[in-house]
């Protein structure tokens, strides 16, 4: 392996025939560098996909700053390099590296990856070699670092079990500390042996690992078992949840090139309680817990000396249902006035409340005022339990248009279980009633842009025994929006059909489709999130060769009593709960709000002696009846 110097002067040569070097030479303010010698566990995070994606998100810069206060662990990043940038790097034979101190991950003790969603899957596998490490954890010793994974698509850990050591389930604020702790046991003992290792971490609650876990399947082709190999192996994992959320981080990275969002990101809220059908954040986030609101006022303070940004989003899955966000609102406007802040507040209710909170952050109103109704029938929205009557939309717009916001964006969904073409035609017919109203109001400098996903099923969900629609109606159905959604102020963005397939294959797939990932990702398949990237073709033929159908994870209904490759993965919801959800859905009938009435998901049984031990009004769960 060249040395941190060796790289760096290579990296002089190669860094001026690429786009955006800034990508990929570190030196940003608040990054933290520690003394490499000094410190005896090195801890890697890896996004993987581009720097400019990557050095937002919120999830890395909170355990970069939880793992970097303690002082015997040192945690650097590292991000995908952009296709020019991997192409000069193995031509120059530079494996990939940090960028605190240009130290290669081979040498780190602890590679831990975020995977938020599930394209992101042959991008784990293109950092892993890059930077010298087998792909595959049967072949990666103890002289290599444990590669650890967690995010919201581990909640279906299977389609990657061959490639991760270990999958963090859950919230990682807590378990993180624990593995390290485990893992500098371990080193201490000096055996050199990593079945002991990965034994000592799957006695932690919430780690997840599949080498010591086996799938058995029925003669057509569903899944029969997946038990542990040892007895000492938990049969099921519950994923791990921090009973009071920590305060927000509040040093973040500030980039030296533009990327997606140059803002402070603070969660307000982790958690809903709204209960839509399809929402798999929704349901594997429960219990909510808030934070105070002086603590997200004082972090925002902070967190403005510290970076100079202007742009602050106050993250949450519903914002409106913040219990005091009023008083937060108040409280932002009254500290901050005058200093020219952009505040937004994603994920609003469709409401006029809404529209007064953005009304009283001010300017806010620079950009757009977004909107996810999903579904424009009564029926269609009655199965995603999202109750939102057209007239109460199209108040809101109205509101929205009349108080100075030109822009609106709807988000709707198409392929939703039973959708008819009446029920697509109703989105056409909404969205030009939406735009006609803002015409009225404010004439031609009201535009309305519409965007229109293909639902996926999701593990976890009350839909995880239910289909993604044929390709062929996917297809039928965004002509008709095509054809019409157009004309003065309209715009109209899609998914492709054949992006959805990929995700839903992989979303709910097991751990087969393991050899189909590394087939797709041997023939060039990487960044399969990026549209002009995405090679259909290749990842057809990595299902030929594999002689598995993508189609039996696609389009092919459950059984209610279908054992799920992620079963034995927890996610505190109880399955007769989701069973429950989806009969519901399939008779047209809500479920209100879980704030007013608890339905008895089996969040409480599961987390009770956590909530006995940190009580209080920041855990927001009803008392079941």
């Amino acid at each position: 392996m060249p040395t941190p110097l060796e790289i760096r002067r290579k990296l002089r040569r190669i860094l001026p025939k690429v786009q955006k070097p800034g990508r990929y030479v570190g030196g940003e303010l608040n990054q933290i560098v520690k003394e490499w010698d000094s410190v005896p566990t090195h801890f890697g995070f890896i996004f993987p996909d581009i720097y400019d994606i990557g050095v937002p998100n919120l999830g890395v810069m909170l355990l970069y700053e939880i793992l970097n206060k303690r002082p015997d662990v040192l945690c650097e990043r590292a991000y995908l390099p952009w296709l020019d940038m991997e192409q000069e790097l193995r031509n120059a034979g530079i494996p990939l590296y940090s960028l605190e101190s240009f130290h290669p991950l081979r040498e780190f003790d602890i590679l831990g990856i975020t995977i938020p969603y599930e394209t992101l899957y042959t991008n784990v596998l293109n950092v892993l070699d890059l930077a010298g490490i087998p792909v595959k954890s049967a072949e990666r010793g103890a002289e290599y670092p444990l590669v650890i994974a967690g995010g919201h698509s581990t909640f279906n850990p299977e389609p990657m079990a061959s490639f991760i050591d270990a999958f963090l389930i859950g919230e990682g604020e807590e378990v993180l500390n624990e593995v390290v702790n485990a893992y500098q046991v371990w080193k201490t003992e000096g055996t050199a042996d990593k079945a002991a290792l990965l034994t000592r971490l799957s006695q932690i609650a919430g780690v997840y690992v599949p080498s010591l876990y086996t799938s058995q399947y029925h003669a057509d082709g569903t899944v029969a078992s997946i038990t542990p190999v040892q007895e000492n192996v938990p049969a099921q994992i519950v994923k791990r949840i921090v009973p009071v959320l920590p305060p927000p981080p509040t040093h973040f990275i500030v980039p030296s090139i533009d990327v997606v969002h140059n803002r402070i990101a603070v969660e307000i809220m982790r958690g809903c309680t709204r209960g839509c059908r399809f929402c798999h954040a929704g349901m594997i986030n429960r219990p909510v817990r808030e934070r105070p609101v002086e603590q997200i006022v004082n972090g925002i303070e902070e967190a403005l000396t510290n970076t100079g940004y202007e742009e602050i989003a106050l993250l949450s899955l519903s914002s409106s249902d913040y219990t005091k966000i009023n008083e937060l609102v108040q409280t932002i406007s009254n500290r901050f006035a005058g200093k020219h802040l952009t505040i937004s507040l994603p994920s609003l209710r469709i409401e006029s409340f809404s529209v007064e909170l953005m009304e009283k952050l001010r300017g806010a109103r620079q950009g757009g005022f977004t909107l996810a109704p999903e579904a424009a029938t009564d029926r269609m929205r009655n199965r995603i339990n999202k109750p939102i009557s057209v007239e109460n939309l199209i108040t809101t717009t109205q509101e929205i248009y009349r108080r100075g916001w030109t822009t609106i964006k709807l988000y709707f969904m198409i392929g939703h279980p039973d959708e008819t073409i009446e029920d697509v035609e109703a989105i056409v017919n909404v969205c030009k009633k939406v735009i006609g109203e803002g015409h009225k109001i404010i004439g031609k400098k009201a535009n309305l842009h519409v965007g229109v996903s293909t639902f996926v099923p999701k593990p976890h969900t009350p839909f995880q025994w239910t289909t993604t629609d044929q390709m062929e109606s996917i297809y039928a159905k965004q002509k008709i929006l095509r054809d019409n959604l157009r004309g003065p102020g309209l715009k109209f963005t899609w998914t492709n059909p054949k992006e959805t397939l990929l995700e839903a294959a992989l979303s709910r797939g097991d751990r087969r489709l393991g050899e189909v990932i590394y087939s797709a990702w041997q023939k060039g398949a990487k960044f399969d999130a990026w549209q002009d990237q995405y090679k259909y073709d290749v990842w057809m033929s990595a299902f030929e060769d594999c002689q598995i159908d993508p189609n039996f994870y696609v389009t092919r209904k459950r059984e209610l009593n279908e054992i799920f490759p992620w079963d034995h993965i927890s996610a505190g919801v109880s399955r007769a709960y989701l069973e429950k959800e989806y009969q519901k859905s399939l008779e047209g009938e809500l479920t209100d709000d879980c704030r007013h009435d608890c339905h008895a998901c089996g969040i409480l049984p599961v987390f009770n002696n956590l909530r006995r031990e940190n009580p209080g009004e920041l855990w927001l769960c009803p008392e079941v009846k």
